[in-house]
């Protein structure tokens, strides 16, 4: 199968989405700093390129997010060429297991906050790079963790408030707030 690589970009301009025609991990893995990356070979090897400060991957995606001193138009042909022959040669994104299907606990309401974070926001928020993480469900708050190219960005709380929470408040009555856990 021949790995096609393509770039979009995500609303944080200091990260780049890089699809590829393959799915690359189930689920997702975060890896913001190069400490982090210890355990990931692909993250390790696109940490050897000195403008990557973060890698976040999820599906079908890489998300690489940059130096503010580098221009994406000297990156991406660089990185492109450089997921295609990571995928193309099967770099591990972690050492470990694959991740299974996601198993959700807690009470009635908490599973049902998670699915449908898993549902139907999970795969929009993948769509710009990132992605979110169900924390806690505590006297109304739901608590998230957003990561890949939605940590950091300018437009995460507004789509953590008008999109996020106003989905839940339909959906879920008990849902008072959403709030985004910093990193």
């Amino acid at each position: 199968m021949t790995i096609n690589v393509y770039t979009e970009p995500t609303p944080n301009p200091a990260t780049m989405k890089f699809m590829v025609n393959k799915l690359l991990i189930n689920g997702s893995e975060d890896f913001p700093s190069r400490e982090s990356a210890e355990h990931s070979p692909f993250a390790r090897e696109l940490f050897k390129f000195n403008f990557v400060s973060g890698v976040f991957f999820a599906s079908n995606f890489v998300t690489v997010t940059k130096t503010g001193d580098a221009d994406w138009e000297d990156l991406e042909p660089i990185l492109k060429e450089f997921v295609k022959g990571a995928v193309e040669s099967e770099l591990k994104i972690k050492e470990a297991s694959p991740e299974e299907a996601p198993e959700f606990q807690g009470t009635e309401t908490e599973i049902k906050i998670q699915q449908i974070l898993h549902d139907y926001v999970r795969p929009a928020v993948e769509q710009d790079g990132g992605a979110i993480n169900y924390k806690s469900f505590e006297e109304g708050v739901v608590t998230v963790e957003l990561r890949g190219s939605c940590s950091g960005c300018p437009s995460s709380t507004i789509t953590l408030k008008s999109g996020i929470q106003n989905l839940l408040q339909r959906m879920v009555p008990e849902v008072k707030d959403v709030v985004s856990e910093a990193l």
